[in-house]
């Protein structure tokens, strides 16, 4: 795997994303918040973009902190509600999808709201980056980020039928090589 140097840029790339994957959390979350038992999705996509919205953080959530690295967001309704600007992934410009979205999948009868910004915190939800035709994210399942189609990432959820949307990234959110955010 190739190491990068610390990129806080302003700019996404699939090289970046790609050195993320087949890591554990315990691999990316600088203050140890992995237990394998929790959803990890948004805190993953969170620590890649160094986005500490929402209530409560991984720093918050665990007994060791990393000296000078921020808590990031772990719940994805409250990532989707800090996001620029929210619709469905099929109607995201060609601009947008090119330098890079959060997607969000949860059942198309979950009640989503584009203004204000917000869904339900349902059980079945999940959220990864997508750049270029591809999403990256945190499979629960697996224990390790890994990437999908946005085909594939719809069917996240089998068991119900499952609508796609985008997220823009906050505007303090910048993304950071792993071990290099702030």
């Amino acid at each position: 795997m190739v190491t990068l140097a610390c990129n806080t840029g302003q700019h996404l790339t699939s090289q970046l994303l790609n050195s993320y994957l087949h890591l554990n959390m315990r691999d990316i979350c600088p203050h140890g918040y992995a237990d394998e038992d929790l959803n990890h999705c948004a805190h993953f996509v969170s620590h890649v973009l160094n986005v500490a919205a929402g209530s409560i953080t991984c720093r918050g959530m665990s007994a060791t902190k990393a000296a000078g690295r921020i808590g990031v967001c772990i719940r994805v309704h409250e990532l989707f509600a800090a996001c620029e600007e929210v619709g469905f992934y099929k109607d995201a410009s060609a601009g947008q999808l090119a330098s890079g979205v959060f997607v969000f999948v949860c059942a198309k009868n979950n009640p989503v709201r584009f203004q204000p910004r917000s869904f339900q915190n349902v059980p079945r939800k999940h959220v990864g980056i997508g750049l270029g035709g591809e999403i990256w994210h945190y499979s629960n399942g697996k224990d390790m980020v890994v990437t999908a189609t946005p085909d594939d990432f719809r069917k996240h959820y089998a068991k119900q039928i499952n609508e796609l949307y985008f997220g823009t990234f906050p505007k303090n959110s910048f993304p950071s090589s792993l071990n290099c955010g702030r």
